[in-house]
């Protein structure tokens, strides 16, 4: 199988407008996948729409039949992973087994304006990974138990079981120490947040340590993305990324930013770099057109 390639929508988004770039990832493009961020405020302006990722997924399953679909990722803090369990295992049905898991210890930021408790960083990271126990032990075993400090299972029924066997991939987000041993131990893909080369040989040092195949875990990268073959209208995106996120020139020499050549050449070091699935996605907003050029000029070289 070559590099795959998926579509992440960071972007504040209405349902329609969500709704129609789905069918179009879908029907129009050679992406593999796509993805909706998780939160509780919009990447953006506050008052732009943010909608719920598990939900708006569920419809958008209903409404495409070729894209995997996923959440990338979903902060574990926001519902309780026996919930989330049996959302991710309904999608999976829906989807006709298109769902992937990416799931995260989430980050409060603004979020916090709604009451959740967050807990500290260390308490977030341990409650991952109990939840990534409850999960896994109520898509493998029957009546699981399982008493952690966090979580509580008492023997319960799961049913229906998942279509994908023997579960679908969950794909684990985040760059920490803590977060790249659940990743190693845990994950079936792994998305860092920090620089690849880092993580995957930390990551492959944790497996080696437990005595896992770090082969088993496919590495994920996303990117941010703009592409344009006049030069100057890229200077114009990388001067507003530098602007209102704070990315510097070097931030900007590992992101998919500048014509379809310098894209493509950056396309390639992922590869090189035993990047499996490139994900893109897009601030302040979509740019659908763009996306479709990648589609047409970066992925076939990659297929």
């Amino acid at each position: 199988m070559g590099m795959q390639f998926g579509v992440s929508v960071e972007a504040p988004l209405a349902w329609q407008e969500l709704l129609s770039l789905a069918r179009t990832i879908d029907a129009e493009s050679r992406f593999a996948s796509l993805w909706i961020s998780d939160a509780m405020i919009a990447n953006g302006p506050p008052d732009d729409p943010r909608l719920d990722a598990w939900t708006a997924l569920a419809a958008i399953a209903h409404a495409t039949s070729r894209v995997r679909l996923g959440v990338m990722v979903s902060g574990n803090a926001y519902r309780h992973p026996a919930l989330l369990a049996k959302i991710v295992t309904t999608l999976d049905h829906v989807s006709d087994g298109r769902v992937e898991l990416g799931i995260g210890a989430g980050w409060p930021g603004e979020n916090r304006r709604y009451g959740i408790d967050f807990g500290t960083r260390a308490e977030r990271v341990e409650r991952l990974e109990e939840a990534l126990q409850v999960i896994k032990s109520l898509w493998t075993q029957e009546r699981p138990v399982f008493r952690g400090k966090h979580y509580q299972l008492d023997a319960p029924p799961y049913s229906p079981k998942n279509i994908q066997w023997p579960h679908p991939p969950i794909v684990v987000g985040g760059g920490s120490d803590a977060m790249l041993r659940i990743i190693a131990k845990y994950a079936d893909a792994s998305n860092p947040m920090i620089d690849v080369a880092e993580a995957h040989a930390r990551i492959d040092a944790y497996c080696g340590e437990i005595g896992r195949d770090p082969k088993e875990i496919r590495r994920t990268n996303s990117y941010p993305f703009f592409m344009h073959d006049d030069p100057a209208v890229v200077e114009r995106a990388q001067a507003i990324a530098k602007e209102q996120y704070g990315a510097s020139d070097e931030d900007l020499t590992r992101q998919l930013f500048g014509t379809t050549d310098e894209v493509r050449r950056r396309v390639q070091e992922a590869a090189d770099a035993g990047i499996a699935d490139v994900i893109l996605f897009q601030l302040p907003r979509v740019h659908l057109k763009s996306l479709l050029h990648f589609s047409d000029e970066i992925i076939p070289s990659f297929a």
